[in-house]
């Protein structure tokens, strides 16, 4: 089967329906795909080689398309991926550390149904590689949900003392809001509820290659 061809999910074993599954819901969360160990430690798999074949096997049935010597380049295909597209104003431009920029006026883009929820969402340009330990390049466009109050552990576009975006992790304990970047290695920070405005709750990631 070509990885174009519609999958039936009738065809896959009830662990690959379970992995697809997790693959379909860690997209929409975090806008990029699981690695080989984060799939393995969510099902508890210790041989990378049973992740790979599971793997291969959702791609040779078209349910995933997956790029070779690119760890996080992994993205649904065929039915899986939804067959639908709405179209998005482009709101502006981001980097890290710098305001939002407002894009062109009428500037707008097509993205998947399955990337947006039933509320107002637009898109944001990343603009440079500043945002690169958030996984994100150059031209990535950013879906973002128009929600001003997250719930723990989702991304977030917040704005810092009204001058700093930051696309970070959201946490809150009492008075303190906790921004964590992606890379575990580097510390989350932690500021004062009233000097963190949330823009808006990040729904998905569209690259180009």
């Amino acid at each position: 089967m070509s990885p174009g061809t519609p999958v039936s999910l009738a065809s896959l074993t009830p662990r690959q329906r379970e992995i697809l599954e997790y693959i379909r819901h860690f997209l929409l969360e975090r806008g990029y795909a699981p690695s080989i160990p984060e799939i393995g430690r969510a099902f508890s798999l210790t041989s990378t080689a049973t992740i790979h074949k599971h793997l291969k096997a959702l791609e040779e049935r078209g349910a995933i398309r997956r790029m070779r010597g690119r760890q996080r380049y992994l993205e649904l295909a065929g039915e899986t991926a939804g067959r639908g597209t709405v179209k998005l104003a482009i709101a502006g431009l981001v980097a890290a550390g710098e305001p939002i920029y407002a894009a062109e006026e009428g500037d707008a883009v097509e993205v998947p149904e399955n990337l947006v929820p039933k509320t107002r969402c637009y898109v944001l340009r990343v603009r440079g590689d500043s945002l690169r330990d958030e996984h994100l390049r150059d031209g990535d466009l950013v879906i973002v949900e128009d929600r001003s109050i997250p719930e723990s552990g989702e991304m977030v576009v917040a704005l810092v003392k009204g001058k700093q975006t930051m696309l970070r992790r959201y946490s809150r304990k009492g008075s303190k809001v906790f921004l964590a970047a992606s890379d575990a290695a580097i510390e989350p920070i932690a500021l004062a509820a009233r000097d963190v405005t949330i823009r808006g709750i990040i729904r998905g990631v569209i690259r180009k290659y």
